[in-house]
């Protein structure tokens, strides 16, 4: 019996002082001479201008068309930052300021990441969305307008279906992937039919459109998954949304842990259109798949205690099926 009280005043110090040690980085990175002094201008901004925007967030749109190969040139998109992508941010920063609610989250993520992914814990808290283009910006990249429809939607890797949602206003029957099981219940949630990994390229039927965004570099085949994707796309029609982190550095997360994919792409160039023309001719040419659009876009993801939100770089890509056959695109 004492031994057991013992046991529990131990692991109750240790929650308590868990608790103040958070408690104390908060007020560091919440101080004035740590936090983002762009996220401060821009949401300032934001409420006195409802378009102005920081000057900084105008590099995650940047794109020097001269560094681009010549072929790649007249199919990039510019992008700017719109009403979605600022309501994201603004909601991201909202959240990160709930701090009880910070404090469960990171409690819970520093008990279970022994033993979970990253990916099932933030489904299981419900944070971490992502967002990866808004409305406007997929319509302008795939030139449709906003009463367009089709048939199917397979959003692969879709997380909790932040993304898919996005999407899938303009399809009849959406169908997604993941192989995390609270993720997978967010999206059963929303009403999309969940295939299994090894399902959705046998269904008997063909996708019009596929989306694969921010996969590519956390898969352990990459070239046989974009095969597999090319032969489940409508014939002619059928169009390939994926995006890639640049620079583009493959991990796969296996029981927690991160380790190098079994093919292991390496995308040459040191800049992001150096990156974006190298998949362009040696990965997706390789495949029997060509660039119809291309656009650079911030990935963003929701923030936490520390952080109000995390930002990468992306390329986002419409990819059609090649007329030349994959033997002759070698």
């Amino acid at each position: 019996m004492c031994h057991l009280q013992l046991r529990t005043l131990v692991f109750a110090a240790w929650v308590v002082g868990y608790v103040a040690f958070l408690l104390s980085v908060r007020r560091m990175w919440t101080g004035k001479y740590v936090r983002s002094p762009l996220v401060r201008s821009l949401f300032s901004n934001m409420a006195s201008e409802g378009d102005a925007a920081a000057a900084d967030t105008q590099e995650w749109y940047r794109c020097s068309p001269d560094l681009l190969a010549e072929s790649m040139r007249p199919l990039f998109v510019q992008s700017h930052l719109d009403s979605d992508t600022k309501a994201f941010l603004k909601r991201s920063v909202e959240k990160s300021g709930w701090l009880f609610t910070q404090l469960y989250h990171s409690l819970v993520s520093t008990v279970l990441s022994p033993l979970v992914s990253r990916t099932s814990i933030n489904g299981f808290l419900g944070r971490g969305s992502m967002f990866v283009f808004s409305a406007a910006q997929l319509q302008q990249l795939l030139q449709i307008e906003p009463e367009w429809r089709a048939e199917r939607l397979l959003d692969l890797g879709a997380g909790d279906g932040g993304v898919t949602e996005v999407m899938g206003t303009h399809f009849k029957e959406v169908y997604a992937t993941e192989v995390s099981p609270p993720m997978k219940w967010h999206l059963q949630r929303r009403n999309y039919k969940v295939l299994g990994i090894d399902e959705w390229q046998h269904t008997g039927f063909h996708y019009d459109v596929i989306s694969c965004l921010n996969l590519l570099d956390r898969c352990n085949d990459p070239l046989h998954l974009l095969r597999e994707i090319k032969r489940s796309l409508v014939p002619n029609t059928g169009r390939l949304i994926l995006a890639a982190v640049l620079p583009f550095q493959p991990y796969v997360e296996v029981g927690g842990q991160w380790q190098r994919p079994a093919e292991h792409l390496k995308i040459k160039g040191k800049t992001w259109e150096e990156q974006v023309t190298n998949l362009s001719d040696e990965v997706f040419r390789r495949v029997g798949l060509e660039v119809e659009a291309v656009t650079r876009l911030p990935y963003l993801c929701e923030g936490d205690m520390y952080n109000d939100y995390y930002v990468l770089d992306d390329a986002v890509f419409v990819l059609k099926a090649s007329e030349k056959s994959e033997e002759s695109a070698q």
